[in-house]
């Protein structure tokens, strides 16, 4: 796959399967053992310089639906959660933008310009944050 001049990231969306148990304790900084979810994302790296950055995703789950938000986090403050719906209030997150979702074993690319800071990658399918879907990227 060519892509354009710039920093790509290869993301891997995996899961347990359908029948995995939903936790909501798996937040960045929160209590839960994330090495322990049933869901997440991986990254080919987790620091890239600033500029042109293309995420390219594979969802390898074999039955779930995954999404991918991009979200600076300032001043390492986590996005709301609206609790009745288990999802990341996409309103007031300030995301970037996302890779929409993608079905088992298909793939979605989006780039973006990014600046020095940290970032939260997360799928925003209800509960899959929640459930450990997530992981932080580092642009110098």
């Amino acid at each position: 796959i060519a892509y354009a001049d710039g920093t790509t990231v290869q993301v891997k969306f995996w899961d347990h399967g359908a029948g995995m148990d939903m936790v909501t304790d798996m937040l960045p900084g929160g209590s839960g053992d994330h090495s322990k979810a049933n869901m997440g994302m991986t990254l080919s790296q987790d620091t890239v310089p600033a500029g042109e950055v293309t995420f390219h995703a594979t969802n390898d789950s074999k039955e779930t639906v995954h999404e991918m938000l991009v979200i600076p986090l300032k001043d390492g403050a986590l996005p709301p959660v609206k609790t009745a719906e288990n999802e990341i209030d996409e309103d007031t997150a300030g995301a970037l933008g996302e890779i929409a979702e993608t079905e088992p074993g298909k793939d979605g690319t989006v780039t973006f310009n990014l600046q020095p800071g940290t970032y939260l990658l997360a799928c925003n399918i209800a509960g899959h944050y929640t459930n450990g879907m997530w992981v932080q990227l580092t642009v110098k």
